[in-house]
């Protein structure tokens, strides 16, 4: 089985091309490509698979690297339409990809950047999901082990909650981060990222994500966080996201349309799984 190791901002994957598989591979086997000591290391898996809608190139699967499914990666989005560019010769500046939260849109705008279109961000807290709230609110709060958490909240087709800090240095993501994610307020868990305003187009951003821990990049985690931050009035429409592994452009014009995400698809190698740690995997 061949794979391609790629990295969009530091948030990096193992991209399969499974449209000619026979055999789905086993979950075990997620868990082997994401160990980086004993496999190949990756935050997440991302499946190239045969379109279900036929206005798609393609379609993606996301697995997390201990083996959990994820809704939406939007800088795995990247990677897969960078990939599929590569391997399919696609020649055409756009084209959509499908997601297991709907259509995309891809468009290449440099020698290794693309654009997304990553959907309208949902903000009810029936959306996310999210429960003992019954309206959307700029600001949530929460008691966790006896500390006052406030947080903004919204959905990319996965569940994100942000927390707003003065240095996103200094910031607590490893005590923070798993603690919102076990609350029973997100029965799904919750990507949490915590983020510093910069300026009207400018934020720093870290993101604790579920199933992955702390990533160099989260695109849907910028997506969202960008968002509640417009619809607060604390940013521009129009603003670049800075985080660990490096910067993405977030644009959304307007309330209730899409929002765009631009970065990096960067190939790292290509390589083949033994025969025998694939044997392991479907023991």
């Amino acid at each position: 089985m061949r794979f391609t190791k790629m990295h969009g901002a530091g948030n990096d994957f193992v991209v399969l091309d499974l449209r000619g598989a026979e055999v789905a591979p086993a979950p075990l086997l997620w868990q082997l490509l994401g160990d980086r000591h004993r496999g190949v290391g990756c935050d997440q898996i991302l499946t190239i698979e045969a379109p279900r809608d036929e206005r798609a190139h393609a379609r993606y699967a996301i697995w997390n690297s201990d083996g959990s499914r994820a809704g939406q990666c939007g800088n795995g989005a990247r990677c897969v339409a960078a990939w599929l560019a590569r391997a399919d010769d696609i020649r055409e500046p756009r084209f959509l990809l499908e997601s297991p939260t709907g259509l995309h849109e891809a468009e290449r705008v440099g020698a290794d950047q693309w654009r997304i279109g990553m959907g309208t961000p949902r903000f009810e807290p029936a959306q996310l999901p999210m429960q003992g709230f019954d309206a959307a609110m700029d600001v949530y709060e929460v008691d966790l082990d006896g500390e006052r958490i406030a947080f903004g909240a919204a959905s990319m087709g996965n569940p994100h909650a942000l927390v707003v800090v003065e240095d996103v240095a200094a910031a607590a993501v490893g005590r923070i981060g798993p603690a919102l994610q076990a609350s029973a307020i997100f029965p799904d868990s919750v990507n949490v990222g915590f983020a510093e305003v910069i300026a009207r187009d400018h934020v720093r951003l870290r993101v604790f994500e579920r199933g992955a821990g702390e990533t160099l990049a989260c695109g849907s985690g910028a997506c969202a966080a960008a968002a509640i931050l417009m619809k607060r009035g604390k940013v521009d429409r129009r603003v670049t996201v800075s985080l660990p592994g490096g910067d993405l452009l977030i644009e959304w014009p307007r309330d209730h349309a899409g929002i765009d995400m631009t970065g990096p698809a960067t190939f790292v190698f290509d390589g083949a799984l033994d025969g025998a740690i694939l044997g392991k995997t479907h023991a």
